[in-house]
């Protein structure tokens, strides 16, 4: 990678960390299946906030959604028979959630009662979905992961109209993740992790898209995974592999990296703090929540309830 400038490099903060109360010191199959067997404790994803602040985040192993105030004290809102991931507001009570093993799942925040939003598509169970997002129209764009890769790349981008029309947008993706949409909502970015690239993905007012193409690429053991915008339209990329989370600007130059402690694996990002400028991150294998303070703040996320 030829860059005229180098990068500003900057170190990413513990915030809080998962006490040792909630810890689950067992073999789950999700590790069986994903972390090489290897006994995991927590595995931190989808980090969202609330209006009040709360930060919630997804414990994927172990079915669990934490709530982290902005003291750092963590609450467990539910735990259920799932492997939760990306979480978004479907109402101000509401999360949708991307549950690999279940499909699109709702909690509510109140009961911490979770049941099933979207489990299948036409009568047949999803590959494995991961992250989501929804627009200022109440379309909601998601992810098919499963365990596609570039020895299978048929990983899948859908679209849930509010009508509750499901579009396939994409079947060709070796292991689409995160997903973010542009302050114009033009175009949808796509972390691909195992090609270690970030798609550009037209959206066109007939709904289709057209001329996809890679935006970003990176380099090492786990590719991109949890994406942000910010309000200048820069796009922010968790690295896991790296420890990285990347600041790129519209030519896909990283202009800043935010980096971790050694070992650590910043799977997913969030915007939060009282001006939005805060950057939480998730420090998946060790448990943590990671957090940076940023020159510029964050593009508000829309909820289902926008529309």
């Amino acid at each position: 990678m030829f860059l005229l400038n180098a990068p500003l490099v900057s170190d990413l903060a513990l915030f809080t960390s998962l006490p040792e109360a909630f810890r689950r010191h067992a073999r789950s199959d999700w590790a069986d299946a994903n972390r090489g067997g290897a006994l995991t404790d927590s595995f931190l994803e989808g980090p969202v906030f609330d209006r009040a602040g709360n930060l919630y985040v997804t414990d994927i192993p172990w079915g669990r959604i934490f709530r982290i105030d902005p003291a750092g004290e963590w609450t467990l809102v539910a735990e259920y028979d799932g492997e939760p991931n990306g979480m978004k507001f479907l109402d101000s009570g509401t999360l949708l959630i991307t549950d690999y093993k279940n499909g699109l799942m709702q909690l509510d925040i109140a009961s911490g009662k979770v049941a099933a939003f979207l489990a299948r598509r036409n009568s047949e169970r999803f590959k494995g979905v991961n992250d989501l997002v929804f627009d200022t129209a109440g379309n909601l764009y998601f992810t098919d992961q499963g365990q596609s890769g570039l020895h299978d790349p048929s990983g899948r981008l859908y679209r849930l109209r509010p009508s509750g029309q499901l579009d396939l947008l994409l079947a060709n993706v070796p292991s689409p993740n995160g997903v973010a949409l542009s302050p114009d909502e033009r175009v949808l970015y796509l972390a691909v992790t195992r090609g270690n690239c970030v798609w550009r993905v037209p959206l066109l007012p007939d709904g289709s898209v057209a001329k996809v193409s890679q935006f970003f690429t990176s380099h090492g053991a786990s590719g991109p995974d949890g994406l942000a915008v910010d309000q200048q339209g820069r796009l922010l990329v968790a690295n896991p592999g790296l420890g990285y989370v990347w600041v790129l600007n519209h030519r896909a130059e990283p202009v800043q990296v935010l980096r971790g402690p050694e070992g650590c694996s910043t799977t997913n990002l969030a915007f939060g703090g009282a001006d939005g400028r805060d950057l939480y991150v998730t420090n998946a294998t060790h448990g943590q929540i990671l957090r940076a303070r940023l020159d510029v703040a964050g593009l508000p996320l829309s909820s289902g309830a926008s529309h």
